[in-house]
Formats: structure tokens, C-alpha cells, sequence
């Protein structure tokens, strides 16, 4: 077997890795996120995420914070303190 041979059976093999690695990762945060999103009890509210800049459909818990808040995080505590004023970025 030629070395062009064993580097494009290696090549292939490490590219097929990465792949299933990927769609497992890629899987888990879905299954996360969907998991975030039907978490609280309250009505789920279309916002923009400040922390991780990006569109999410959650629900607020009976203090009004989304599902995925962290408490002491600057963004997360911006987040309640818009949604408590009715001035959250939504999305449609």
C-alpha cells in the first residue's frame, strides 16, 4: 500500500470522526435547548438572547425569568430586568 493511499484512508477516517462528533454535539444541543425551552410553567416568550446572541423561544417561571437564567450574570439579570419592563427584544 502506497503512503497516498494510507494518508487518504486516514484523512477519511478522521473526517468521518469529526462528523459523527459534530451531529452528537450538534443532537445534544438541540435536545438541551428544546429541554431550556419547555422547562419553566409560564407562556413561552420569543427573545433575544443577550448572552449568547441568539433567537430564543422560552418560558418564564412564576418570577418571570426565562429558563435558561443565570443568576449574577450580567446579561441574564439585563434579560429579567427588560422582560420585568416589557422592553425585551423579540422576533417573529
Amino acid at each position: 500500500m502506497s503512503d497516498s493511499d494510507r494518508l487518504g484512508r486516514f484523512l477519511k477516517t478522521k473526517v468521518r470522526g469529526a462528523g459523527r462528533q459534530f451531529e452528537e454535539a450538534k443532537q445534544a444541543f438541540a435536545k438541551a435547548r428544546r429541554e431550556a425551552a419547555s422547562d419553566g410553567s409560564g407562556p413561552p416568550v420569543k427573545l433575544v438572547c443577550r448572552r449568547y446572541a441568539e433567537k430564543r423561544s422560552v418560558r418564564l417561571d412564576s418570577a418571570g425569568r426565562p429558563a435558561c437564567f443565570e443568576s449574577g450574570h450580567g446579561d441574564c439579570e439585563g434579560c429579567v430586568e427588560d422582560i420585568k419592563a416589557g422592553c425585551i427584544e423579540t422576533w417573529e
